[in-house]
């Protein structure tokens, strides 16, 4: 079996699968677990060279609708009749049903349905725990700065706030990607604001831009320094990552509440960065 993975999410779900040695190639972009490193690359996941996936003969091919723009990769492997999956996960639970249908087809069931109980565990684990959180604090997500895009209800971040003792101020948007302004979120004024901006790494993320954006000094989680610089890794990709990130995130706004963070992934039970 051959398989070759158009974005990080559907390489990061494989390996929780346990089917990384079956993965022939990647995107440009998938960095997790270590090893596809040393693989072909076959492009940028809206640039995919189609060529070189054809050459590779796949017996399958792990697409994505995920961002707007991959619908191009999907139409050029129907075109070409290269055996494919397309993913499209919004929610915690497309991705456990994601993992259900991959490991279906690839002959990986039992696996699949091993890891969505654990999967389904942590997050039950975490939904009981974060109702022992009295009052709910308020998050501001930004996946860019400007023009501002932030998560809306149908993205798997409103879940993971309430999941870790909060909610997504911009949850009354039903669709899951808000395109608003500086002025909205100041009028909003969240407890926390967390960045993840997209394609950049955390160490080029400075809070101080943020500190000096017009009146945001008045909002509360600039007044009580409550700037969170996230991975991008492990809150923008839709893959059982995302748990590692819950994780993380819970233990820096409910330390008293949650397990402190370790790095520990809890469905590999391994220190982040490695298989």
């Amino acid at each position: 079996m051959k398989i070759v993975s158009l974005c990080p999410s559907n390489t990061e779900l494989l390996a929780y699968l346990g089917l990384t040695e079956k993965v022939i190639a990647v995107d440009d972009y998938s960095d997790w677990p270590p090893s596809v490193h040393e693989l072909p690359k076959v492009g940028p996941d809206l640039h995919i060279n189609m060529d070189v996936v054809e050459a590779m003969k796949p017996d399958l091919v792990l697409a994505s609708l995920s961002v707007p723009g991959m619908e191009r990769n999907v139409s050029e492997l129907q075109k070409r009749n290269i055996p494919h999956l397309v993913l499209q996960p919004n929610s915690l639970q497309d991705i456990a049903n994601d993992l259900l249908l991959v490991g279906e087809a690839l002959d990986h069931r039992k696996q699949a349905e091993a890891v969505v109980e654990q999967y389904q565990a942590v997050i039950d684990q975490y939904r009981r725990l974060a109702k022992n959180v009295e009052e709910p604090t308020t998050l501001y997500w930004e996946w860019w700065p400007k023009p501002v895009f932030t998560p809306g209800k149908a993205n798997w971040l409103s879940e993971i706030s309430e999941l870790a003792g909060g909610s997504n101020i911009f949850a009354d948007f039903e669709q899951a990607n808000v395109q608003t302004d500086w002025q909205e979120v100041k009028k909003r004024n969240p407890k926390h604001i967390c960045l993840a901006w997209v394609g950049v790494q955390t160490e080029k993320i400075n809070p101080n831009i943020v500190r000096k954006r017009p009146g945001w000094e008045e909002i509360d989680a600039v007044k009580e320094g409550n700037i969170l610089i996230l991975e991008e890794s492990l809150f923008c990709r839709p893959s059982p990552r995302l748990l590692l990130g819950l994780k993380k995130l819970a233990a820096l706004i409910y330390p008293d509440v949650f397990p402190p963070y370790d790095g520990v992934d809890p469905l590999l039970k391994q220190k982040e960065g490695r298989e």
